[in-house]
């Protein structure tokens, strides 16, 4: 099986801990050693949201503080590559590219953020959709997709299954409310949306039920179908 990993940032290393990174790493030289052909996207988490913060207050556009949060994304795929002990391209691929060319080579694919305006969930679409990845796992700090900004709604519900239509409206819905946040981006869903990728929304801060999605276990998330 084919498997891209988009790992958040605050999921892979929210104090900067090396053990939480091994732990992922850990789970990815799991998959290669099973057979598995792995891809990883990272995102920049806590650290980013600082710089970026930081270089606000210093005037720099939003395109500038994209490109913070870039930098940032691919600090935190420097510490995953570190930690794998299986074959990884040498550095973060900075293009789409440059990761398909690693997984040919029989390498783990490790990237960060690519260019301005595109968010690790996009990224991490757009690389399933370009090696026709089997499974897109997005590895949060949330068990899924609910109804709502489970942060900001009590009442919200986690969906099990949805299909990837479906998707893209519960992520609209959530991302016009002020002050919610989406698991996923609105790009991302629509790039698996038309792309008719499988993928699986779960908690992540356990690296273990990475593993158990692509296994095909009973695993407590969100599974996205291409079709009805």
């Amino acid at each position: 099986m084919r498997v891209v990993v988009s790992i958040g940032g605050s999921v892979l290393a929210p104090d900067l801990d090396p053990d939480r990174v091994e732990a992922h790493a850990s789970v990815l030289d799991g998959l290669v050693a099973d057979g598995h052909e792995v891809a990883a996207v990272v995102g920049g988490g806590s650290v980013a949201r600082r710089f970026i913060g930081t270089a606000r207050n210093l005037g720099a556009t939003e395109y500038d503080l994209d490109a913070v949060g870039i930098a940032v994304t691919r600090l935190n795929a420097r510490l995953l590559i570190t930690a794998l002990e299986r074959s990884a391209t040498p550095q973060p691929a900075e293009s789409h590219e440059a990761a398909r060319a690693s997984l040919r080579r029989g390498e783990v694919a490790v990237m960060g953020g690519t260019v301005p305006g595109h968010t690790t969930d996009a990224v991490s679409a757009l690389l399933a959709e370009m090696v026709e990845a089997d499974l897109l796992v997005y590895a949060t700090s949330v068990p899924g997709v609910y109804s709502a900004d489970p942060e900001e709604h009590d009442g919200a519900q986690r969906y099990d299954t949805l299909t990837a239509s479906e998707l893209v409206d519960v992520i609209s819905e959530i991302e016009t409310a002020a002050g919610s946040k989406a698991p996923v981006d609105l790009l991302a869903t629509k790039i698996i949306e038309r792309s008719g990728l499988r993928a699986v929304v779960l908690d992540g801060t356990e690296p273990r039920r990475i593993a158990e999605a692509v296994a095909g276990d009973d695993v407590a998330g969100t599974e996205v179908l291409p079709h009805e």
